[in-house]
């Protein structure tokens, strides 16, 4: 296997490999909704993928499928008219629906979201909204009293798939393995923050066309990238939305780590004669198991 294989197996093993499973409770728990909120039995109208499956960038072993219901306006206005916690009972309403299709399920609500878990670890948080003329959507959070909130992950999914066809496909697959990274580096940033430093980074890098074979130098590049981000920045603007996508950590430490490891690893593949195992032992302390031995 050379260079170009490795870093395509790697791929292929990050990709979420249950997705039928993913459709089938997604589908139910639409039908759900839609049954007692618009008299009808679709199991796909008002409902939307979002969070990092919605963005094509989330990896195997996902433990949180985000989806957001979009219930139909008067539904706002009579929770937005509760005497007392209104969005907290909205939740409430939600989530006893949800129970009629999963009833031996641990359903919860969670302040902003119902959380409805399955046994093979992975939860749906699912968020009842509104849709607003603007196309984003209006969601209820229950804390300290209740309050509305907006949110707009429309655009942030359709810029992150154009910019990933303007690029030769190779945007999702660097967010997928920088979810990796995060996950074998227990690195503090946010799915969201990680595709949109992802997104800027691609935009300019010389080889954005090039295919596996140069997957080595994006990665490379990219840690670079992410360790020169200003340490006393504290948000950055989502890609379509603008959305601010706040820090959660000095993650630039760690990249800073991986860039020299990245910097070794090619080392490695590019002396005379070439150590290609020494090289895969390189970019497994950086991604994990997923990366090929």
């Amino acid at each position: 296997m050379g260079l170009a294989d490795w870093f395509s197996t790697f791929c292929e093993n990050l990709r979420v490999q249950d997705g039928g499973t993913i459709s089938t409770r997604y589908k139910a728990i639409t039908q759900r909704l839609n049954t007692d909120y618009w008299t009808t039995t679709s199991e796909t109208a008002h409902s939307l993928y979002v969070g990092s499956y919605g963005r094509n960038t989330a990896i195997h072993g996902i433990s949180d499928l985000d989806m957001i219901f979009q219930l139909p306006y008067e539904v706002y206005r009579q929770y937005d008219g509760h005497t007392g916690n209104g969005q907290s009972a909205l939740l409430q309403a939600v989530k006893k629906s949800i129970e009629k299709t999963y009833a031996t399920t641990s359903i919860r609500g969670d302040g902003q979201v119902i959380l409805v878990p399955f046994t093979d670890g992975i939860t749906f948080e699912v968020v009842p909204a509104f849709i607003n003329k603007d196309d984003s959507f209006t969601y209820p959070d229950a804390n300290n009293g209740g309050r509305w909130r907006v949110t707009n992950p429309k655009p942030e999914i359709a810029a992150i798939r154009t910019r990933n066809a303007a690029c030769n496909g190779n945007l999702a697959p660097l967010c997928r393995m920088m979810r990796a990274w995060k996950r074998k580096w227990d690195v503090p940033i946010g799915g969201l923050l990680l595709d949109t430093l992802a997104y800027q980074f691609i935009d300019t890098w010389q080889y954005k066309d090039k295919s596996f074979l140069y997957y080595d130098y994006m990665c490379r590049d990219f840690f670079r990238f992410m360790a020169d981000q200003d340490k006393d920045q504290e948000y950055w603007k989502a890609p379509g939305s603008g959305q601010y996508v706040y820090g959660k950590g000095m993650f630039q430490w760690k990249a800073t780590r991986c860039y020299n490891i990245a910097v070794e690893a090619i080392g490695h593949e590019t002396s005379n004669p070439k150590q290609e195992w020494s090289a895969k032992q390189k970019w497994r302390d950086i991604f994990g198991t997923s990366f090929p031995d």
